[in-house]
């Protein structure tokens, strides 16, 4: 699940991961409609941004976290800065990885094995 309040950026991180062998890539423009959809259609990896309306990133990882079916799902975070206390933030509340836009899809690549294994 990708969720990110700019759609050019939904489109350019699912096409990442559609290049890293990912398929089945689904994404929300909300943070709080994500949550929603991940109730009701369990995910494997919810690649957030962290600067969003109504629900920000952090929020969206704590109700996750807090949340007894989907607390093990894995969670990367990104942003526009590496602003130090979202960071750690984001470690406190149990995020898997973390990364900086604009990216390239060969660190996402890296974020998303380091909690995977490797990708085939």
């Amino acid at each position: 699940m990708v969720v990110d309040d700019q759609a050019s950026m939904r489109a350019v991180i699912r096409h990442s991961l559609q290049d890293l062998g990912i398929k089945q890539v689904r994404d929300s423009g909300s943070a709080a409609a994500a949550l929603e959809a991940i109730r009701d259609d369990r995910v494997h990896l919810i690649v957030s941004d962290y600067n969003m309306p109504d629900m920000d990133g952090l929020e969206l990882l704590k109700a996750v976290r807090e949340d007894d079916t989907l607390r093990r799902t894995a969670f990367i975070m990104l942003t526009g800065s590496a602003n130090r206390d979202v960071v750690q933030q984001a470690a406190a509340l149990g995020v898997n990885d973390y990364l900086v836009k604009p990216f390239a899809t060969a660190a996402l690549k890296e974020k998303i094995e380091r909690v995977f294994g490797e990708l085939s």
